[in-house]
């Protein structure tokens, strides 16, 4: 690993500790907070899937599979490639456990610098969330307890919530590691 350290920066105006100005934020909205609790539990899930895109936007197949610090794999590519299995193992809570995406482990282990890489972990992301989206839309009472441990549909939603929110903190620093481009 090398000793540079990128110079932190911004593309934000308004706010230096931000990496976008609020009004150019696509997760911002001017209108009103969305209607009941399933509601607010998508649009939270649907803020943190689009932060974790846009901590990973403009970098190269290089910039996505660098590793964090010794002695970690983590990576932003591993990141996209774990949360594509975190929802594959998701359906499995629900109904029956699927089959790993990437082998043990491989989600951050096996990354390398490859731009097919990099493409195919976008598209399984894709994939697995619409599925799992899928699935848990037949299920809109909260309430209901399903799979063979009676997961709660509401305790679900808020393992994913806090599954892609801790992973963008993770992103905060990779990405800052990376160029310098600073969290929000």
């Amino acid at each position: 690993m090398s000793d540079e350290r990128p110079e932190r920066w911004t593309q934000a105006n308004v706010y230096p500790d931000m990496w976008i100005d609020p009004g150019d934020d696509p997760r911002n909205s001017d209108g009103p907070s969305p209607d009941g609790e399933l509601a607010t539990l998508q649009e939270y899930l649907a803020d943190y899937r689009l932060t974790l895109r846009m901590k990973c936007d403009g970098l190269d197949a290089e910039q996505l599979a660098r590793r964090s610090v010794p002695p970690s794999t983590m990576s932003l590519l591993g990141l996209l490639r774990h949360l594509a299995e975190v929802e594959r193992d998701w359906r499995g809570w629900i109904g029956e456990p699927l089959p790993k995406l990437y082998g043990k482990g491989g989600d951050f282990d096996a990354v390398a610098a490859d731009p097919g890489m990099v493409e195919a972990a976008y598209a399984d992301l894709a994939r697995e969330q619409a599925a799992t989206d899928a699935a848990l839309a037949e299920h809109p009472d909260l309430g209901e307890r399903l799979g063979k441990d009676r997961i709660a549909v509401r305790e679900l939603m808020v393992h994913r919530i806090e599954e892609y929110a801790r992973h963008c903190g993770h992103a905060d620093l990779l990405r800052e590691c990376i160029d310098g481009r600073v969290g929000q």
